[in-house]
């Protein structure tokens, strides 16, 4: 029996009632996008007599989607985003339940953090630090010993939900932060920043490198440690969902890429 089956025999869950924590993306609204990125798109397929589209007179809607999964919505990535090697990332997201916790985090002013990053941080940027995080949900006692990590950061309005971050450096994790979920067993991390890391860190990417396991600037897929990993971005968590215990499932395309859109499912657990 696996530890999964062991912790739902001991927990009840409404299987039937999952939060979804994905952002909607709508192609005729405005959209949640990062560095600069164009907006995702769709457009009939259209060739010669048929015009892929029944409002234009065809027999069915047939219509083609261009976006950049990294940039554009709710996305799970994989080590291949920093390989030489490919890796397709829904080879390696769990198809099952997650134990998972969800926290949420005010973050911290770098000035003040006493915390660092590569390259070192401005001043004025926002962290998500390891202190806030051992100072979080995650301090209390959890039924189970989390593989994934949720991380709601403060403020939350609804407005993240089609914030263009073009030009902004949203809140990122420290290294200790991110070494923290490294020794915690932390396989899967789903956030609701555009990165875990700064959006212009001279392409060191230390965040992602220490939770993938992958040495500084090396880029070979067998030198990861921790491959199996994956890290889900710009998610949105609704405040109606609580802190603390879930089970968490990803939910992705059989898509080749590093990266793919993904739909996160929250699962609730129930009291007695």
């Amino acid at each position: 029996m696996s530890v999964t089956e062991v912790i739902l025999r001991a927990n009840r869950l409404e299987l039937g009632e999952p939060t979804s924590i994905a952002i909607d993306l709508d192609f005729s609204k405005t959209q949640p996008r990062h560095f600069g990125a164009p907006e995702a798109t769709t457009r009939p397929f259209a060739v010669p007599g048929f015009s892929g589209s029944v409002e234009q007179g065809a027999s069915c809607n047939c219509h083609v989607i261009t976006l950049i999964p990294h940039c554009n919505g709710t996305h799970t990535e994989c080590v291949g985003h920093l390989t030489r090697e490919p890796l397709n990332a829904h080879r390696v997201v769990p198809l099952g339940l997650v134990p998972a916790l969800l926290v949420t985090i005010e973050p911290t002013n770098a000035r003040a953090s006493g915390e660092s990053t590569e390259p070192l941080p401005k001043p004025t940027d926002l962290l998500i630090t390891r202190h806030a995080l051992e100072q979080s949900a995650w301090a209390k006692a959890a039924p189970f010993e989390p593989r994934a990590l949720v991380i709601r950061t403060l403020p939350n309005p609804t407005s993240k939900q089609h914030l263009d971050y073009t030009g902004q450096t949203p809140p990122y994790l420290t290294r200790e932060a991110a070494e923290l979920l490294v020794e915690r067993g932390i396989e899967h991390l789903v956030v609701d920043m555009p990165s875990i890391d700064r959006a212009h860190d001279e392409g060191r990417l230390s965040a992602h490198r220490i939770f993938f396991g992958l040495p500084r600037a090396d880029t070979t897929l067998a030198h990861a440690t921790r491959a199996t990993a994956t890290v889900t971005e710009l998610a949105y968590i609704p405040d109606s969902v609580t802190d603390g215990p879930h089970f968490l499932q990803l939910q992705v395309p059989a898509l080749g890429g590093d990266a793919v859109p993904s739909r996160p499912l929250l699962y609730p657990i129930l009291s007695d």
